[in-house]
């Protein structure tokens, strides 16, 4: 019998390891890098480690309700896979072994417009995921109207608006590894145009123009500022998600989990709120939760259970944190997500 290659894997940074030791280096350093001196990266993941979990004792907590609804879509569990490009750097597979993972584990999925797959044949191979289709506007408004209608037509359940890549950060480790596809390997959702790069100009009043082109709920990603929760809810988003595009765009970025109570106040409960950046522990999303958030996205872990196990994997990674928030409720005193409240954490 062939031993389990990730049963000595128990947490998200033991896949890591193990994902560094199979990913050629330019392909690890690219899902791993961030921008510039990598700052941003490093506080996304020490905002959570400074915040310590204030717990409640003698509470019958026999029944745990991780279950939670965001844009729309049901989720046993408040965790999300975040849009990641380039699944076939990790797996010959690609997202079609992600979309069956994240299915395996009841986890959304957001597809990226840079996958490696088609995202109708993402779809095809998983019909138990719950998928959501990440959007990069492009220069020609039709392309990326192409794309809204063919996301629809595969049956994606929201639309993900990415807001904070007007151009490209500086990915430093990108360029002393002149880092490039392999052959063979192209932008599936493209059809590789001389244009698939080019950002068109996006505001909020496109973010309409999204809904009526899809009829599907809208997620706006990429806030930090709370100055953004009102336009974001003004221009009829359905959910606002808190995130710094994992620290690769503008180095010394605020940290989501630092952001996120402001915009939490600034939007009054009036839209769901998501947060990604940094979370590698169910600890991490009990304070995310306690402090305003509604569900979670994580974007490497997935790369790293994908590389090291295939679909796999990338359900490993998802029950290992599902796992670890539901021990940590039980250990805090919360019978479901309505009960993580603010003064859990300080």
């Amino acid at each position: 019998m062939t031993a389990d290659p990730m049963a000595a894997l128990i947490n998200l940074d033991d896949f890591e390891t193990a994902a560094r030791a199979v990913l050629p280096g330019p392909a690890f350093d690219f899902i791993a890098g961030g921008a510039e001196d990598e700052l941003s990266l490093r506080w996304n993941r020490e905002a959570y480690q400074r915040r310590a979990i204030l717990y409640r004792i003698l509470v019958d907590i026999t029944d745990r309700d991780l279950s939670v609804i965001v844009a729309g879509s049901r989720m046993p569990h408040p965790i999300i896979l975040a849009p990641t490009a380039y699944h076939l750097l990790a797996d010959p597979e690609g997202e079609v072994a992600t979309a069956r993972g994240a299915a395996a584990a009841a986890a959304v999925l957001t597809v990226s417009t840079n996958a490696t797959i088609p995202l109708e044949e993402v779809a095809a191979a998983a019909p138990g995921a719950e998928l959501w289709f990440q959007l990069y506007a492009h220069r020609d408004r039709a392309t990326t109207e192409r794309l809204l209608v063919r996301a629809c037509a595969a049956g994606y359940r929201a639309i993900v608006v990415t807001g904070d890549l007007p151009v490209l950060g500086r990915r430093e480790r990108d360029v002393r590894n002149a880092f490039a596809l392999p052959p063979g390997m192209a932008l599936a959702n493209l059809d590789d145009r001389p244009d698939r790069a080019q950002q068109m100009p996006f505001t909020w009043e496109d973010i309409a123009w999204v809904k009526s082109v899809t009829g599907r709920p809208v997620v706006v990603k990429g806030v930090v500022h709370p100055g953004d929760a009102a336009p974001a809810i003004e221009a009829g988003a359905d959910a606002i998600w808190v995130s710094n595009h994992g620290g690769r765009q503008i180095d010394t970025a605020i940290a989501p989990l630092e952001a996120l109570e402001a915009i939490v106040a600034a939007s009054a409960g009036a839209v769901p709120i998501i947060v990604d950046g940094g979370i590698r522990r169910g600890t991490d999303i009990l304070k995310a939760l306690a402090l305003g958030a509604d569900a979670v996205a994580v974007g490497r872990p997935q790369m790293w259970g994908l590389a090291v196990g295939g679909s796999a994997g990338v359900q490993r990674v998802v029950e290992l944190l599902r796992d670890e928030l539901s021990t940590v409720m039980a250990l805090a005193g919360c019978r479901s997500l309505a009960e993580i409240s603010r003064d859990l954490v300080t």
